[in-house]
């Protein structure tokens, strides 16, 4: 099945997200969507009364945490069709907002706090009431117990 509806996915650099990040790879290659990673940056609030322009600093930082976040999960190999995207604004808004032309949005089960921040974190149970599809939340896999010596 192929479809031009994507796979978005929030993508903050904490580990839940890179996790999220892995799965809506995995899904968007099973079902045929293309994908779009998303991350959000924000001013913060001691930062809104700054007199000189600041957004372009928190822009890149949020586009580089992005290519990091993008690295580390595929490494050279990004998916084909991938789409990146850096936009201002409320994660949980933002998510909500892409969700209307979604097939599917992906997000960690919590995050960093605030986007470098709110990722069943506030973030991801908004999105799951609010969003306009299916909504898949991921969890960091849990480690495998050590298995006892054969004895």
């Amino acid at each position: 099945m192929q479809t031009s509806q994507p796979i978005v996915v929030g993508v903050d650099g904490s580990e839940a997200s890179l996790e999220a990040l892995r799965e809506a790879g995995r899904m968007a290659g099973l079902m045929g969507c293309p994908l779009k990673a998303v991350t959000l940056w924000d001013l913060p609030v001691t930062a809104s009364d700054y007199p000189y322009p600041l957004e372009g600093t928190f822009e890149d930082a949020a586009r580089e945490r992005l290519d990091q976040a993008l690295a580390a999960v595929f490494g050279a190999e990004l998916p084909p069709g991938l789409e990146r995207e850096v936009r201002s604004g409320s994660p949980a808004r933002v998510l909500r907002d892409l969700s209307e032309g979604a097939r599917m949005v992906v997000v960690g089960s919590r995050g960093h706090g605030g986007f470098v921040g709110l990722l069943l974190g506030s973030v991801s149970s908004a999105v799951a009431a609010h969003a306009r599809c299916p909504v898949l939340i991921t969890h960091r896999p849990v480690p495998e117990p050590a298995s006892a010596p054969a004895g």
